[in-house]
């Protein structure tokens, strides 16, 4: 599986995480902006914004663009 594939796979099974806790627990700013250590939400946006540079970046490589 390529780089892309792979960095895709993962966006979507943390979004399919986050979605399965926001229908479990509902959505809470103050627990997704300051999430407690150990939980669905530790780490996650921080994670996802840095996965979905690198595939933005890749794709910017691809076809010689710009950001």
């Amino acid at each position: 599986m390529s780089d892309r594939a792979t960095l895709i796979k993962e966006l979507i099974e943390m979004q399919k995480k986050f979605i399965e806790n926001e229908h479990k627990n509902g959505f809470n700013a103050q627990e997704y902006f300051t999430p407690e250590s150990g939980t669905v939400l530790d780490g996650y946006r921080e994670t996802f914004n840095t996965k979905s540079q690198e595939l933005v970046d890749a794709a910017h490589a691809d076809k010689g663009s710009h950001r």
